[in-house]
């Protein structure tokens, strides 16, 4: 999605080395530029990142076996550890706050994950914690990137959870277009050494937006099923860093422009 969104944005986007463990990989825009398993061959991987002002780290898996899940924690590591200081933005994920104690979820809130994945980011962020030049990104939902929004509707149709106040699921959404713009300007003050960048950010768009609402906005269906005990409600993020940094809008988010976000990304605006 990065890749589509900067390939169309005119110069600002930085420029971009991309990598990927196969060649078939991005095979839309031709490839990645390199090709190299980070974990197998660390050479190729020093060779990378000392030609790089910054580094982006977005791989790993998000569903398999501990081993698997391991692999945020290992690649972390291997990354950081030929930075050589350099800015490592490495991204991790709202998971991290599992089930939120308050209406909001601050940086400085101490991780509670529920799941596999929001496990294995807390992993990662430990390998990063005071690492000269990381920078966790606790990334709300990003729209198309989803489960909601991200596949197909299945056969039956699309069903949600809903809770005993008649609502769906409320999630902090970024759109697309609002994470490119958002990650460049990031790069860009790394890249620049002249702003001191907390070491974790919330990265999302202000508010949030109930699941249903983001439906009715694509103009599709669906059917409720009652939420079950495990079910989380809502998960904000406080952004006030990403809007310090001037990484988002200091706007709402709306299920009617993350939809707008996401058909322009996907050339169907």
């Amino acid at each position: 999605m990065l890749r589509r969104v900067w390939s169309l944005s005119g110069g600002v986007a930085p420029q971009t080395v991309w990598q990927a463990r196969r060649p078939e990989d991005f095979a839309a825009f031709g490839g990645p530029t390199v090709v190299f398993d980070p974990l197998a061959e660390p050479e190729a991987l020093a060779r990378a990142v000392a030609s790089a002002a910054a580094v982006l780290l977005l791989a790993g898996p998000t569903r398999g076996t501990a081993a698997e899940m391991a692999a945020h924690r290992d690649l972390a590591a291997a990354v950081l550890d030929r930075a050589g200081g350099r800015p490592v933005l490495l991204a991790s994920s709202a998971a991290v706050y599992g089930r939120p104690a308050g209406r909001l979820c601050h940086e400085e809130d101490a991780p509670a994950p529920v799941s596999d994945y929001g496990r294995a980011k807390v992993a990662m962020e430990a390998v990063a914690a005071g690492r000269p030049g990381a920078v966790v990104l606790r990334i709300g939902n990003v729209a198309g990137a989803d489960a909601l929004l991200g596949q197909a509707a299945p056969p039956g149709g699309r069903r949600l959870h809903v809770f005993a106040d008649g609502l769906a699921p409320r999630r902090s959404y970024i759109g697309p277009q609002a994470l490119a713009r958002a990650l460049a300007r990031l790069v860009r003050l790394a890249a620049g050494g002249g702003a001191t960048l907390p070491g974790v950010i919330n990265l999302a768009l202000p508010g949030a937006v109930g699941m249903e609402a983001l439906l009715r906005a694509a103009g599709e269906s669906w059917q409720a099923d009652p939420a079950p005990p495990e079910a989380i409600a809502s998960v904000e993020l406080a952004v006030d860093r990403a809007l310090a940094l001037g990484l988002v809008p200091d706007l709402p988010v709306t299920a009617a422009g993350l939809i707008a976000d996401l058909r322009f990304e996907e050339g169907r605006a």
